[in-house]
Parts: C-alpha cells; structure tokens; sequence
C-alpha cells in the first residue's frame, strides 16, 4: 500500500505542475488542520439551528457565510446559507428557492420546470436584447433566471444591471428572482477596479461561489448566500435531527467550513484583492505572449480566462489538462499559476506549433477579431 500510494503521490505532483485549464487554486497549506482529521465532521441540518448531533463546525459555517454575506453587503438578520458540496449544489439551491418563492413548492421538489435558453454575444455574456424577446413570450409567468457571474468557457460577466433593467421594462417588476452563479468570478469580482457590484442591494435573490476554485480548498465546497425570507416556504422540520431541513443534501462535510474559515482569515481582504490583481496581470500576459507568437487569443474584460485556438495535438492538450470546446481551448490563470508555469506552457507551445503548422499558421479564425478587439498581433488577424 505504501508503493501503491507513494507512486500516486508522484502523478499529482506531475498532474500539479501541468494544470493550466481548470479553474482550481492548488496553491495552499492546510498542514494546522491536519490534527483535525481523526475526526468525523458533519453538519447535519441548519447551519443556525443547533442540533442533536454534536461533531459538526456549524460555528466555522457561520463564520464563513457571515464573511460573504459582507462581502455582499446582506444583514445577518436578513440572511440564509451554508456550505454546499460544490458550485452545482448552490446553483440547484438558488433555482430551488427561485420555484419555492413563487409559491409552487411542488413543482420545486419535482424540478419539473420550463427551461428557456437565451443567446450570447460572442463574448459569452447573455444577450439582454434576445433576454427582452423571450420574456415578453411569458409574460404569463414570473422569471427564475441564473446570471452567470463568469461564464465557465470564456470567463464572461452577465451584466446584472441591465439583466434587471430589462425585466422592469418589459414588465416583470417584482415578478422575478435572480440567481448569481459566482462559481469562480463571484470571489474575484469585489476586488476588481470599475467592476460592476454583485450585491444583495440590487433585487436579487441569491449567490453561490465555490470554495474549492479561487479560495483553494483540498476539496470540492461551495458556499449558498440567499435572503432570509425566501428560506421558510422551503425548509421543513426534521425531529430526527432536531434541525431544520432546508438543504439539497442530508449530511454536509464538516471539515470543508473549517479549512474555508482558515483560509478566508489567514489571506483577509487585501490578500485576496493582492492575488485577484496578480492574476490579471499574469493573464495579460499570457494572452500578449499567445498573440507575439501568432496564437489567436482574447481575453474578457473582469477575466483571468483567456481563450485561444485549441492545439490539434490532443496529447498536449492532456498533457496541460486544457479545457476545450470546439476549435478553442481555454487557461485559467489562478493563484497558483505563476509566470514561470506560463512561460515553461508557452515554449513548449510554440516549439510545437512549428511541427503543428509548418506553413506558418492555423485555419482557425482569429478569436480577437470576432470580439472587436484592436491592437491584436496576432498573424490570424481577419478583420
């Protein structure tokens, strides 16, 4: 067991040095909490709600949900959340809170829902003309709709205020709840110049973020911020439990608020806003260097994703762990991303594109063009 588990010590140490396309932070040290693990930690239940059961950290869940409950600018009396077990859980918990609001908790338990999907710009942000057209054809109903606070491909940014102004206008005044997914940007966002304001005083109904993207957690968490209010037609008592039942999941990781409250108290405001600007930096960078060698690539304003044309190789595409979508492949620069990584990616890169492109260049159209980007270097520039 112990050749067994040393030799896969080794492959995430290699998998580590060549993760480029997913958006995890693996730049952490949890070793304080290593004397935390003989023991089975679940937070049963409500967060708020003490229970029959006595091994939980609902006390670093608060803690947690109260620094991002700041950090959207909610009261603490006018609050509700907890720990999910990733992005998807808080995504699933906001559109569940979204049905139950509008007073059709049957329907909410049974996700039976009308799904309506709504055009982007090339940029990857919703496309709020389309978004009028198509609430006006149900104007019969109330809207649940999921903004996108970092689009997962191209790191795009819904605009919330003209999300908003939209549905007002076409009369949807009070008759709407708004879900933030701020998987990764939602943490990034506050820290950002001139970036627009997610905050719980603009007419939304919830956010969630993950824990284990930006934040850099050793496992998949996230964290469900929504009003008060909205949690009574939902929830239901457990005696079982002595709790109250207003969570997707029955048990919840216990350790994961732990290693969350360390972290968000070690690094505080500013060391969050330090590395958010490091990140950008090096993502201008890295999509200035794809561009001197002639690679197609753009980067959204507010994103560290930069996108680029996919490598016809797919071996190397494994071998960075990039994340692709049809002719374009994508890099995430996270904190643990540093300058040296990207310049170790960008020459191995253009050593193979000699091989890939022996011509001198790719069909592929120049991503920076259809974007409207000026100044791009780029030899696939088609504008």
């Amino acid at each position: 067991m112990a050749s067994v588990l040393a030799r896969y010590r080794r492959s995430l140490v290699e998998r580590t040095r060549h993760h480029l396309g997913y958006p995890y932070n693996l730049d952490f040290d949890y070793g304080e909490l290593a004397q935390l693990q003989h023991f089975s930690i679940n937070n049963l239940g409500d967060p708020f709600i003490e229970s029959n059961y006595g091994v939980h950290s609902r006390q670093f869940e608060v803690g947690v949900l109260d620094w991002f409950a700041r950090l959207w600018e909610i009261e603490k009396d006018q609050y509700w959340g907890y720990i999910t077990n990733c992005g998807t859980e808080g995504n699933l918990h906001g559109i569940l809170v979204g049905l139950s609001h509008y007073s059709v908790f049957k329907a909410a338990r049974m996700y039976r829902m009308e799904c309506v999907k709504v055009d982007t710009l090339i940029t990857g942000e919703i496309d709020c003309a389309d978004f009028g057209k198509k609430i006006l054809l149900n104007q019969d109903k109330p809207a649940i709709i999921n903004v996108n606070i970092g689009t997962t491909v191209k790191g795009a940014v819904d605009d919330l205020d003209l999300v908003i102004e939209t549905l007002e206008n076409n009369g949807f005044k009070g008759r709407f709840y708004i879900h933030c997914d701020g998987a990764l940007f939602g943490l990034m966002m506050p820290f950002v110049k001139r970036a627009p304001k997610v905050t719980f005083k603009k007419p939304i109904g919830s956010v969630s973020v993950s824990g284990h993207k930006f934040v850099g957690c050793p496992m998949p968490c996230g964290v469900q911020i929504t009003r008060l209010e909205h949690i009574n037609a939902l929830s239901r008592n457990v005696e079982y439990l002595a709790s109250r039942d207003a969570t997707i999941m029955g048990s919840r990781n216990g350790h994961a608020p732990i290693f969350l409250w360390y972290t968000l108290n070690r690094k505080g405001y500013r060391g969050f806003q330090k590395e958010v600007q490091r990140c950008l930096r090096n993502a201008h960078y890295l999509r200035d260097r794809l561009r001197a060698a002639g690679v197609s690539a753009m980067l959204n304003e507010l994103s560290s994703t930069v996108v680029f044309e996919r490598p016809p190789d797919e071996e190397f595409v494994r071998r960075w762990q990039l994340a692709c979508q049809g002719s374009i492949a994508h890099v995430v620069v996270m904190p643990n991303v540093t300058i040296d990584k990207l310049d170790h990616f960008l020459d191995e890169l253009v050593a193979k594109r000699a091989a890939w492109f022996p011509a001198g260049g790719s069909q592929i159209p120049c991503i920076a063009a259809d974007v409207g980007e000026e100044n791009c270097a780029c030899t696939l520039h088609r504008c």
